[in-house]
């Protein structure tokens, strides 16, 4: 086993600075179930033993914690109720509700819905928590208000809303990011300068093209996201973008307004072939993920990703600018045997 010269917080910093590091820095994405079979796999008592044993360089997050009003009938800050539905070997909490559906006016959503606010948070506990992990590159902050909308309004009325209340979605939209702002900007002041990434997110792809038009990503949410990346750059931290799919044709308006690290790379979606992206992008942007996990990870062997990772640290890895880690959450589908070679095959042919 060779020996590392670096944490992971060095050697994520080092990838993010265009630097070398000793080997490749490798993440880990996976569903809670996963995590637990693969604990179960390898005998261990938590994820951390496991990112330990394996070496992945997971980052440690932080945020601000819950003390605003009440929480009544089963329903989150912005009004909604979740519940579980199973998916065969998985489940996933979603939201069975739509607060905001029936709105058709921004002075009617005035009248009867309050927007949460960063003032319900306390932010005091995250400068111990970052000193106390000072061989971890740390996160914290973020957006994904498109996200947030659209379980507001559900995502048929969402999609219209482009079209039929451009005006009333603006308004949302504002105020999502308002929040979403101060947030980040409250958890950022509490360890100034060390706070390294912060996730601005908003999934712009689908299977084989955008989700939306592009005019409508540059009108409704690009200005937003450019806000949240300026907070980010102001206090020295790297823009961790994540827009899953196939989203290439606004990667270069991405990278225009701040973005720093791009993830997935769901390469298996149109457009989003690995070798075109480091070409045309790779001196631009640090590559994050994109070992696959809709056909490799889940259906493959473990040789066959073991020879993936390979391929993606030969392409995306070539001088530098890639962080190994699977493109998108590991599901309870696929075997831990592929999910401890991904990041055996990383030590393998990871370092420099």
């Amino acid at each position: 086993m060779k020996k590392e010269t670096m944490t992971g917080r060095e050697r994520w910093l080092a990838v993010l600075k265009r630097q070398k590091p000793d080997r490749i820095p490798m993440d880990y994405w996976g569903t809670k179930e996963a995590g637990a079979k693969l604990m179960k796999h390898l005998r261990l008592p938590d994820m951390d033993s496991v990112f330990k044993k394996l070496r992945i360089d997971k980052p440690f997050w932080v945020g601000g914690k819950y003390n605003g009003p009440e929480l009544k009938d089963g329903l989150d800050m912005y009004g909604f109720k979740f519940r579980r539905v199973a998916y065969g070997n998985g489940s996933y909490e979603e939201v069975a509700n739509h607060p905001l559906a029936d709105f058709k006016s921004i002075e009617e959503l005035k009248k009867n819905y309050i927007f949460p606010t960063a003032d319900w948070f306390d932010y005091s506990h995250i400068k111990a928590e970052v000193e106390a992990n000072p061989e971890r590159i740390i996160q914290g902050g973020g957006s994904e208000p498109m996200l947030t909308y659209k379980y507001l309004r559900g995502d048929e009325q969402a999609f219209m809303d482009f079209i039929e209340n451009p005006e009333l979605m603006q308004y949302i939209l504002d105020r999502l990011m308002e929040f979403s702002h101060e947030h980040t900007r409250r958890i950022l002041e509490q360890a100034p300068g060390k706070i390294n990434i912060t996730y601005v997110a908003e999934d712009l792809g689908s299977q084989d093209d955008l989700l939306y038009s592009p005019a409508h990503i540059r009108q409704f949410l690009l200005p937003n996201m450019k806000k949240m990346m300026d907070l980010t750059h102001q206090n020295g931290g790297f823009v961790f973008t994540h827009t899953d799919g196939a989203s290439r044709k606004m990667i270069p308006d991405l990278i225009d307004i701040g973005m720093d690290v791009l993830n997935p790379i769901q390469w298996n979606c149109k457009g989003m072939e690995i070798e075109g992206l480091k070409k045309d992008f790779g001196d631009k942007i640090i590559f994050h993920g994109a070992v696959d996990n809709q056909h490799c990870i889940p259906f493959g062997t473990p040789e066959e990703v073991r020879k993936e990772v390979k391929n993606n640290i030969e392409i995306l890895g070539k001088n530098g600018g890639y962080i190994l880690a699977p493109c998108h959450n590991i599901q309870v589908v696929g075997p831990s045997e592929n999910v401890v070679a991904l990041y055996e095959a990383g030590l393998e042919y990871g370092w420099n």
